[in-house]
């Protein structure tokens, strides 16, 4: 049986090197996957490709023979760049899309996984629907630009759908954490960032950036891997938009403490409010990818916490 070419864009990054190793496990799979600032890394079941993903040579050559992309590559950074760098997430991310999405058309692939983001939204004290994005409604101002941005991106997606040729799955993710996430404080978002300074605190203190009462929506990495080989098993129709998250939120205050007590270290925590901070809650409902594709998170906080710390402590050297 010929196997499906899936080509992984951003294979190197957090969310696109927990995909590709996944798939790569599945015999009906071939994996494929970009690389272009970061060094590929060695596994015998996939195919690593540099491509600069802004070039439209590199791209179609990428594209060509795909069956299935997961289109995990993007320009990404924490709170600090988003609140002293708004531009930084606009330009690259909305030319490699533009131009990976009309390869897709081109090349004739069956199917198109984009990663979207929450940052759209509204902040709420209740559960955020798909359909409660209404355009007319001002973005956060911090997220202006990213988030308009993923908005085009998205409809872009929904744009090409109806075209024919190409089924799309947009996922609306909350904030994912887990084995390969970012644990440089420069570019870490909260998860990653608090797991650093916790695990490398040495004079018996944590700085927590701002109050530390904003609330995220924090969701295990293999629990997004799951959601994914579910959209590309059951979808049926040209597009669909979900949200997947863990369907609630918690403190940045109560994510330190959990964090501290995993990691079996006595820290106290101060704050540190001249720092950049985006001072939100937010929470997903994840009702419709419930119901349409039998999706539900598996990896509670706590143990995702302690997952994290074990792979931390074999795999990063402080």
């Amino acid at each position: 049986m010929n196997k499906r070419k899936v080509l992984v864009c951003g294979a190197t990054g957090f969310i696109g090197r927990n995909i590709a190793e996944s798939f790569a496990e599945i015999d009906d799979f071939e994996v494929y996957g970009t690389h272009f600032n970061s060094e590929p890394f060695d596994n015998p079941k996939i195919k690593m490709i540099k491509a600069d993903l802004t070039n439209k040579d590199d791209v179609n050559e990428v594209v060509k023979g795909a069956d299935l992309i997961i289109q995990a590559a993007a320009t990404t950074s924490g709170a600090k760049d988003i609140v002293t760098k708004p531009y930084y997430h606009v330009t690259d991310n909305a030319i490699m899309n533009s131009l990976i999405f009309r390869a897709a058309y081109d090349h004739k692939v069956s199917h198109v996984v984009f990663f979207s983001c929450t940052v759209m939204y509204q902040p709420s004290d209740t559960p955020v629907k798909e359909t409660d994005f209404d355009a007319n409604k001002e973005i956060y101002p911090s997220y202006f630009g990213v988030g308009w941005t993923k908005v085009y991106i998205e409809k872009m997606c929904e744009f090409y759908s109806r075209l024919g040729h190409t089924k799309y799955t947009v996922i609306r993710h909350s904030n994912i954490y887990g084995p390969y996430d970012k644990f440089d404080l420069e570019k870490s978002h909260v998860f990653g960032a608090t797991i650093t300074k916790v695990m490398t605190a040495n004079d018996g203190k944590i700085v927590v950036w701002g109050s530390g009462e904003e609330e995220r929506d924090l969701l295990y990495v293999s629990d997004l891997v799951d959601f994914v080989k579910l959209a590309v098993d059951k979808q049926e129709s040209a597009f669909e938009l979900y949200n997947v998250g863990y369907g609630n939120s918690v403190s940045i205050n109560d994510l330190v403490r959990q964090i501290i007590a995993s990691s079996g270290k006595d820290l106290r925590i101060e704050h540190d409010l001249t720092k950049p901070t985006i001072k939100t809650k937010l929470c997903l409902d994840i009702t419709k990818a419930k119901n349409s594709l039998g999706w539900s998170p598996k990896v509670s906080l706590s143990e995702g916490i302690q997952k994290t710390i074990q792979w931390y402590k074999a795999n990063i050297t402080t």
